[in-house]
């Protein structure tokens, strides 16, 4: 059975590491979020279909919400990942579809455009993931990426994710469909990759 931390709990004691802190994502949040999607969207919205639908900092303040009730109900736990030292917001990433009786979840993330190259996704997508199993009682956790987005690929590399096949047309985004690599880790994968 998996076992989510309290919104409000996560928000007091956040997870991170020495550059970065995960915070969950709050109505508070909206502006930040806002000006990242505007500043990068032209990075993002090849990848992220719901990019086009955050038009205004109200549509994004709705997704914080819509964020916060979906923590609480246990369908996703979404963080906004931000620089320890400046409190910098640079992206977010996430548990989606989590599903108790089979104890998985899927992973999502997006950085802002100036983020990127720093190994930012990948320390906190790696923090997200050793809580997830360690303290959530994940025993799985899928990722998918588009075969083109090589960004997105190399994070799940490097993450120790196994490609499990390609679901063609798995994503309509930006005027065309998109084939997905799949990508999966057990907890006996994750416990293996440890020194």
């Amino acid at each position: 059975m998996i076992s989510l931390p309290a919104r409000s709990s996560a928000r007091l004691a956040p997870i991170g590491s020495k550059r970065l802190l995960l915070f969950p994502i709050e109505g508070s949040d909206a502006r930040e979020l806002w000006c990242a999607v505007q500043e990068s969207r032209k990075y993002l919205e090849p990848w992220l279909p719901w990019v086009p639908f955050q038009v205004d900092e109200s549509s994004m303040h709705r997704f914080a919400e819509a964020c916060a009730m979906d923590w609480d109900s246990g369908r996703a736990i979404r963080f906004v990942i931000r620089e320890r030292e400046t409190r910098t917001l640079v992206g977010v990433v996430g548990l989606e579809n989590c599903t108790p009786m089979h104890a998985c979840c899927d992973l999502g993330y997006w950085l802002r455009e100036p983020a990127q190259g720093r190994g930012y996704m990948t320390e906190a997508a790696g923090i997200l993931i050793q809580e997830a199993f360690d303290k959530y009682h994940m025993h799985r956790i899928r990722v998918a990426a588009a075969t083109t987005n090589y960004r997105s690929l190399s994070v799940i590399g490097r993450l120790g994710f196994r490609f499990e096949g390609i679901a063609r047309q798995a994503e309509y985004c930006a005027g065309r469909w998109l084939d997905h690599a799949q990508f999966g880790m057990l907890v006996t994968d994750h416990a293996a990759r440890r020194p």
